[in-house]
């Protein structure tokens, strides 16, 4: 099965406690495996690459369910391939996270009554690498918890040396290349943080507001249109109808009075109006609205700013200087004064934009700005999805994909901070506009001017698969570990970080990929399938788990739960019961190890090894190939439940308990099974590792006497199988199990001895009678024995003497009545699946609500009358 046990002589059994402790072990085996460089990477190294970049969590941010959820499936990954002998790279870094980084600092600057006006660009800048030293990235030590194997040798920061030169680069080649320009356009603004943000920095939301019908121009030229925004009508610069629309052709072309103003504007045309939403007439505000904005290009409208970048009114007047809610409401009085309001205000829910940041309600803002032309970019990104160089995962995603790029607008690269990567442009005292690569001299002399603006924090990350190799130059680590083998991300952000890696990817890159397949992620849920917030009392702090029941436990239930492409639900509940998973490892792995289990020597031939043996020697070989064929699909909730069924119940429910005699009573046999019960310990831990590293570390190395799981060698399926095998044990489980049941039906304690005669001669199960009695609790049919209950199964008979062991009057009454309750669950379901009337009404759900019911009820009274027919005669 293995190749490189890394054998050495096994650890003394009284190294292992008898309880497993997380908290004891998980810290100081981290930092042993950090401290020997097993997840430092090789350049020079001749084996094949294998190379994930971790999306580069913010320096302001701590460790969520989120982060957790994705570190730990990519930390499976890259710890099984560092086992199956790949070069692995898992490199690790951080976003210096723009304007969450910069709120920050401002914020603690308010404590101190100051602002970073009052420092100046230069000190405020020094204030927030001061704040990042001191505070930030406190979740890469958070992922050191959680047992992230990264390589560490590498971190990098968006904002480093060598990313910054990076950042310069691309951006010099970007705008030589006439893809990286300046106009002015319709962003998203926040009056709050006093930047442009991207659109995935705008959260929309339905917020109650108020429709208001106004009332422009007189008599025949009147047009009404209604709207939530009444303070940008100050910013209007014309009425817009469909040119279809015979209402209104009369009036294109003329002007009309704009109320409170000195102001006429036309009456345009526009197939972008719909004729049939309200009066089929709207205002058009092009410096406040995107969509009018392009309604002003088609129609040469001026655009007029009406505010400024705080949302307070600047349109001289009696509304100047008022916030652009307190205007609103100015202004529908004036309005209303004059007769304008043709309609009283109504409630009107709409979806509105906030800043994810602040939660301040973004504005539409006309603005001077830097923006990427994305079509070449997103055509190129697109067509590497199409050709097959980049494959999605699930591939059902992959139109979500292609909506976005086949459909991309220029990208608006320019935030107004001071935190973050400077727009390498310079503007001259002539005008002259000079882009300045890293290796350019800066122009100098009175009036030369950097601009002042920086970079959109995606920009930068967009770059982070070469970037972090060391790109521009042809570094050691971009020749070995580019492209990337593996991003994977949320599917939240398909849109705004992985289509950007694309676009940069195979521009820089000369049309290599950045990464090969992109495995998109579902969001973490609670166990409800709601929303986690910190506002909601439904958020969790991974730590906290961690604490109370070990990294492992929280790994293992959100590997559990990672069904490609779908949402995740967590509970405690499913933490505590992972819990219990890794000390039903450590326990069972324990009694082995003191009752024979061992991996010195060869495997036992097998015509030494017993039915048992080659039973789960076969289950472990198809587990291994199982468990590899569900990693090369990132299908982590199928290998952890197959790795979980395997260890649970075939090794420790199974086998341990049918080996229990064999070890008890010592002999060859026993060494055979303590030989095999090794093997199978030993590729379960390793196959284990991956998902829950610490407690098989821990275990792996007492067992084997072996350095560490994290070198240790994947384990191959060897071809070995025992179908012959199988099938037997099969029959051992049927008999065990509805002995059990019947036991269990019949009230006895699950220690309970009971006398009993076993007819196995003949089958398949006569080699496992003291097994099965060992695991039934059943004794010798001795001197009185009075068979009271027979059970025929898998081709053997149990007879059972339950004298004296039950009240089986008692009983016979409580079944009775259990049985009269079925019988009339019974006959009420087939009375109303018997009604025609019924049927043709009732919805299918309710109707396969009672066929289910109906079943139910009648396997319940074949259960309960077997049950009576098997308690002793009176």
């Amino acid at each position: 099965m293995t190749e490189n046990t890394q054998q050495q002589n096994p650890a003394p059994i009284t190294e292992l406690p008898t309880q497993y402790a997380p908290a004891e072990v998980e810290g100081k085996l981290y930092e042993r495996w950090v401290e020997r460089g097993y997840f430092t990477a090789d350049a020079e190294s001749d084996k094949d690459p294998y190379t994930i970049v971790i999306p580069p969590p913010n320096v302001t941010g701590a460790l969520h369910l989120g982060h957790a959820f994705q570190v730990t499936l990519m930390d499976a990954l890259t710890r099984r391939k560092r086992m199956q002998g790949y070069e692995t790279l898992w490199l690790p870094g951080m976003d210096h996270a723009g304007i969450a980084t910069q709120n920050k600092v401002e914020q603690q600057l308010a404590e101190e009554g100051k602002s970073r006006q009052d420092l100046g660009r230069e000190a405020f800048t020094e204030r927030v690498w001061q704040w990042k030293g001191e505070y930030g990235g406190r979740i890469l030590g958070q992922l050191r918890r959680l047992g992230a194997g990264l390589d560490w040798s590498r971190e990098r920061f968006t904002m480093d040396e060598g990313l910054s030169k990076a950042v310069q680069t691309i951006f010099k080649n970007l705008y030589d290349d006439e893809l990286i320009y300046r106009a002015e356009r319709i962003i998203n603004w926040c009056p709050r943080c006093l930047t442009a943000i991207s659109d995935i920095e705008v959260e929309y939301q339905e917020d109650p507001g108020e429709l208001v019908s106004l009332k422009y121009g007189e008599g025949d030229d009147t047009l009404v249109v209604a709207t939530t925004r009444a303070e940008t009508m100050l910013g209007d610069t014309a009425i817009a109808v469909h040119p279809d629309d015979e209402r209104y052709r009369h009036l294109v072309g003329k002007l009309i009075k704009l109320p409170l103003t000195d102001r006429s504007i036309p009456v345009v045309a526009d197939a972008h109006v719909d004729p049939e939403f309200g009066t089929g007439c709207v205002k058009v505000t092009p410096a406040h609205d995107p969509n009018d904005f392009a309604i002003g290009q088609r129609h040469n409208l001026e655009s007029i700013t009406v505010m400024d970048e705080r949302g307070v009114i600047t349109v001289p007047g009696p509304f100047q200087g008022l916030d652009r809610y307190e205007a609103r409401s100015a202004i529908v009085g004036a309005l209303k004064e004059q007769g304008r309001i043709v309609a009283e205000k109504r409630p009107y829910m709409h979806s509105v934009g906030h800043c994810s940041r602040c939660k301040t309600t973004v504005e539409p803002r006309l603005s001077m700005q830097w923006w990427v032309k994305v079509g070449p970019l997103a055509q190129a990104a697109g067509d590497a999805v199409r050709d097959g160089r980049v494959k999605i995962h699930p591939e059902d995603m992959s139109k979500r994909y292609f909506d976005w790029v086949d459909n991309m607008h220029d990208w608006c690269i320019s935030r107004q901070l001071w935190w973050g990567h400077r727009i390498p442009i310079w503007y001259g005292p002539e005008g002259q506009v000079v882009c300045v690569g890293p290796d350019d001299e800066v122009p100098t002399g009175e009036g030369w001017h950097q601009d002042p603006d920086v970079l959109d924090t995606w920009f930068s990350s967009g770059l982070w698969p070469f970037s972090t190799l060391g790109w521009p130059e042809r570094t050691a680590d971009l020749e070995k570990f580019y492209s990337t083998d593996v991003l994977l991300t949320g599917h939240d952000i398909i849109f705004f970080w992985v289509a950007r890696m694309m676009m940069f990817g195979l521009y820089a890159m000369d049309g290599e990929v950045p990464f090969k397949t992109v495995a998109l992620t579902g969001l973490v849920r609670d166990e409800f399938g709601k929303k986690m917030s910190k506002s909601n009392p439904n958020a969790v702090d991974p730590l906290d788990w961690m604490d109370n029941y070990g990294s492992d436990a929280v790994r293992f239930t959100l590997a559990k739960g990672a069904n490609p492409g779908a949402d995740v639900p967590i509970g405690e509940d499913w933490v505590q019961a992972s819990r219990n998973f890794a000390n039903k490892i450590w326990n069972a792995t324990r009694f082995a190890l003191m009752n024979g289990a061992t991996v010195e020597g060869e495997l036992p031939p097998v015509e030494q090894l017993s039915a048992t043996d080659r039973w789960i020697l076969s289950r472990l070989n198809k587990t291994v190939a199982e468990v590899d064929a569900y990693y090369e699909d990132y299908q982590f909730a199928k290998l952890s439940e197959a790795l979980y069924h395997f260890a649970w119940d075939e090794v420790f429910d199974w086998y341990v308990e049918l080996s229990k005699t064999t070890f008890f009573a010592g002999g060859e046999q026993a060494k055979v099974s303590g030989r095999v019960l090794g093997e199978v310990l030993d590729v379960m831990l390793r196959v284990l590792h991956p998902v829950v590293p610490f407690v098989t570390d821990t275990l792996w190395t007492t067992l084997t006497g072996g350095e560490s799981l994290v070198i240790a060698d994947w384990p191959k399926d060897s071809g070995f199988r025992d179908e012959a095998a199988e099938r037997e044990i099969e029959l051992v489980q049927q008999v065990v199990t509805e002995v059990r049941r019947f036991r269990s039906d019949q009230g006895l304690q699950p220690g309970q001895k009971v006398p009993a005669e076993l007819t196995l001669t003949g089958t398949a199960l006569a080699p496992h009678e003291a097994a099965i009695r060992q695991l039934l609790r059943l004794q010798p049919a001795g001197e009185g024995f009075h068979a009271t209950a027979s059970l025929p199964v898998a081709g053997a008979t149990v007879a059972l003497d339950l004298s004296g062991t039950i009240d089986v009057e008692a009983e016979r009454k409580r079944l009775t009545k259990d049985l009269g309750a079925a019988e009339k669950e019974k006959a009420d379901a087939n009375k109303k699946l018997g009604n025609e009337a019924f049927l043709a009404k009732a919805p299918d759900n309710v109707v396969d609500k009672i066929r289910t019911r109906l079943a139910k009820a009648e396997a319940d009274i074949e259960r309960i009358g077997n049950q009576i027919a098997g308690l002793p005669q009176a």
